[in-house]
C-alpha cells in the first residue's frame, strides 16, 4: 500500500476540490492510501459527502500557510500547518510522498528544510510536464530556482533523464537546453556555459539548443533552463491555450452554419483538446529530494489531484529518487 499525504487545505480550490481528488484516486486503485492533512473537522465534513473507505484518513494540523505569506517564515513558525506536518509524514517515512496545491515557496522551502535534498544534489527543479504535439516534455527547472549555475542544470538535464525513462517509458529522452537560436554559439552568459558541459555527458542523449516555439512539437523530451525562463514559458503556454480555447468556443457559436459545424467536429475536438490539458498529467515533483514532493496549480481541481496521487504511485514504484542517487554516485566516481 503506497501511502500519499495530501495538504488538504492548499490551493484556491481547498478543501472541497481537493477531498474530492483524493476520494477518486482512492476509489480508482486499490493499492492507494490518502492521508488528508489540514484542519479537522474542516476536512471530515468534506469526507461526509464521500463513500467511507479506511483508505482515506485525515491527519489533523490546525494552521494553513496563505499564498502571500514569506515562505521561510511561514515554514519556521507555522510547525502544525498542513504544509509542515505533511512533509514531516514523508521525512519519517510515515508517507511515501506529499502532494499540495498551496503556497509554491514554501512547497519548495519545506521540501528542502524538512524532507532535504539527496546526498549530492545542488539544487531541486520543479518538473512540470507540459503537452506537446509529439505527446509531452517534461520543463524544469519551471520554478524553484530563479538563479542557477550552469552545474545545476547538468544535474537536472539527468533527473529529468531518469524521470522521463521510468515513469513516462520514453528510451534515451532528447535533452534540449532553452536558447534565443539553434546556433551553438548563441545564447546568454549561463547558457554559453552549460552547453559544453551537457555535450560532454556521454550519459545524456543532449540534441542542442531548443527555440520556444520548438517546444510545442516537442522539439525536446526534458527541457533545461533555469527557472525565471521555465515559468514564463510555462504560464505563457497555459495562458495561450486558455485564450485559444476561448476562441475557438467563440469562433463556433457565432452563427448558425458554425453552430452546425461544431456539432460534427466536436467529438474529435474534445478528443484532440484533452491532448493539450496539462491537468491531467499530474503535477510538478520536486526532484532531487530524499522523499517526493509534487506542486500542482493553485487551482487545482479534482481531477488534477487525483492524477498527481496517482503520478506519485508511478514515481515510487519505478523507484526514481533511489535511480538519481545512483546516478549521481556513478558521476563522484567517475570523477575520482
Amino acid at each position: 500500500m503506497i501511502k500519499i499525504a495530501v495538504d488538504a487545505m492548499g490551493g484556491d480550490n481547498a478543501p472541497g476540490e481537493i477531498v474530492k481528488g483524493a476520494a477518486d484516486a482512492v476509489a480508482s486503485r486499490s493499492d492507494i492510501q490518502v492521508l488528508l492533512v489540514g484542519q479537522e473537522e474542516v476536512v471530515k465534513a468534506e469526507l461526509g459527502k464521500y463513500q467511507a473507505s479506511d483508505r482515506l484518513l485525515v491527519i489533523p494540523a490546525s494552521e494553513v500557510i496563505a499564498t502571500d505569506e514569506p515562505p521561510v517564515n511561514a515554514i519556521r513558525r507555522k510547525k502544525d500547518s498542513s504544509i509542515v506536518v505533511g512533509m514531516n509524514l514523508v521525512k519519517r517515512g510515515e508517507a511515501d510522498a506529499f502532494v499540495s496545491a498551496g503556497n509554491s515557496g514554501a512547497i519548495l522551502v519545506g521540501g528542502q528544510m524538512i524532507v532535504g535534498r539527496i546526498r549530492g544534489v545542488e539544487r531541486a527543479p520543479f518538473g512540470a510536464l507540459i503537452p506537446t504535439e509529439k505527446g509531452v516534455s517534461l520543463l524544469l527547472d519551471s520554478g524553484a530556482n530563479v538563479d542557477a549555475r550552469a552545474s545545476h542544470l547538468v544535474q537536472f538535464a539527468r533527473m529529468g533523464s531518469i524521470y522521463m525513462e521510468h515513469v513516462l517509458g520514453i528510451s534515451r529522452p532528447r535533452v534540449g537546453i532553452v536558447n534565443v537560436g539553434a546556433e551553438e554559439e548563441k545564447g546568454n552568459a549561463l547558457v554559453k556555459e552549460t552547453f559544453p558541459l551537457l555535450k560532454a555527458c556521454r550519459d545524456l542523449n543532449f540534441t542542442g539548443s531548443i527555440e520556444a516555439r520548438e517546444i510545442p512539437h516537442g522539439g525536446a523530451d526534458v527541457i533545461v533552463c533555469e527557472a525565471f525562463t521555465g515559468n514564463v514559458i510555462l504560464k505563457l503556454y497555459e495562458g495561450t491555450g486558455a485564450v485559444l480555447l476561448s476562441m475557438v468556443k467563440q469562433g463556433m457559436m457565432s452563427s448558425l452554419r458554425s453552430k452546425i459545424g461544431a456539432l460534427l467536429v466536436k467529438p474529435a475536438l474534445k478528443e484532440t483538446l484533452k491532448k493539450f490539458d496539462a491537468s491531467q498529467y499530474g503535477g510538478a515533483p520536486l526532484l532531487g529530494l530524499k522523499g517526493l514532493v509534487v506542486k500542482t496549480h493553485g487551482n487545482a481541481r479534482a481531477g488534477e489531484i487525483c492524477n498527481s496521487i496517482i503520478q506519485c504511485v508511478t514515481f515510487k514504484e519505478q523507484k526514481i529518487n533511489e535511480k538519481i542517487k545512483e546516478s549521481l554516485d556513478a558521476e563522484e566516481q567517475a570523477e575520482e
